[in-house]
């Protein structure tokens, strides 16, 4: 692993240590297996030498928030065995460049975006599993994206079947973000009862991205199957790239 920092490595295996204790007791609570959950390491910000230093440790999940900065990112670390996760919002001018490297894109929240990356995809000879991003936010209305994305929860089984059109496309299951200033619990709850109804149409479509590093355990409580984790895992850091 070349230009490699030791002291950086200890450093990410104990943070690695902890959140797994984290996960192991929030699934103890709640009566899940750890092997339910899994921890995707947000990256952005950090350089890709972290990158090799979390595969080195396991981690086969890393995700993006930024197409600018994941692009070289992920071309830089191409030869590691790795799930590459877009969770930021995306703009339909960087669907062709993303379904280039992303296996799973979080962040779907608009008909036109889900078309675009179905169409650029196909292009590619890839397939692209897809999240529905869901607007947790109170003042969430239908028909309206939030304004860090999402769409209304009375909006999310018609985004779902526009994604499971699209022969290039798979439906995953529902992503979203806690609300600022609310109670990640409550709105966690609610994103289940998304979840619920669209795993009720597409069985197959089981993920529930939810939960960082701040509210993982009221995610995984609340059925969170993936929690996207940067600084917890990788500490606070000034912006390296991008």
């Amino acid at each position: 692993m070349p230009h490699v920092d030791p002291a950086r490595v200890e450093q990410v295996r104990a943070n690695l240590a902890a959140v797994r204790a984290r996960i192991e007791q929030a699934c103890a609570r709640a009566g899940r297996a750890p092997e339910e959950v899994s921890l995707v390491a947000v990256t952005k910000t950090y350089p890709a030498d972290d990158v090799r230093i979390l595969a080195s440790l396991g981690v086969r999940d890393v995700g993006e928030n930024r197409d600018q900065e994941a692009a070289p990112k992920a071309a830089e670390t191409a030869g590691l065995d790795l799930t590459w996760h877009f969770v930021g919002q995306l703009q339909t001018n960087k669907a062709r460049s993303v379904a280039s490297y992303a296996d799973v894109v979080h962040s779907v929240d608009r008909t036109r975006l889900a078309r675009a990356l179905g169409e650029r995809a196909a292009a590619a000879g890839r397939g692209l599993t897809c999240l529905v991003q869901v607007n947790l936010d109170d003042d969430s209305r239908a028909g309206v994206i939030g304004p860090r994305g999402g769409v209304d929860p009375e909006d999310a089984l018609a985004l779902a079947a526009d994604i499971e059109a699209h022969e290039s496309l798979t439906l995953g299951g529902v992503m979203a973000v806690a609300p600022r200033g609310g109670d990640p619990a409550e709105a966690f709850a609610r994103l289940h009862g998304v979840a619920s109804r669209v795993r009720d149409r597409y069985p197959l479509a089981t993920v529930i991205s939810a939960g960082m590093s701040a509210d993982l355990e009221s995610a995984i409580e609340r059925g969170a199957t993936h929690v996207r984790l940067g600084t917890a895992l990788l500490g606070n850091r000034g912006p390296i790239v991008g």
